[in-house]
């Protein structure tokens, strides 16, 4: 079964450069990517929609978490 590709909405885009975190998003694996993107996308509030995407940078910030899971990048020099 393949994923629905979602394209990125532009209050994420704006959102992610304004906190800096666009390296730090592009690093992550495209499934991820696209999960968030999916996630934040289909709340149906507006506020569950701002603290999805606030999830999301703070995770990104962090470095250490995927929709509240563990998460470590996997060292690009192996």
């Amino acid at each position: 079964m393949k994923r629905e590709r979602h394209p990125m909405p532009d209050f994420i885009r704006e959102a992610l450069a304004a906190k800096k975190l666009t390296a730090a998003y592009d690093a992550r694996p495209p499934y991820q990517r696209n999960d968030y993107i999916g996630w934040i996308t289909r709340a149906k509030l507006p506020e569950t929609q701002q603290k999805r995407l606030d999830q999301m940078l703070d995770e990104l910030a962090n470095g250490d978490a995927y929709m509240k899971m563990a998460y470590r990048a996997k060292d690009q020099n192996n």
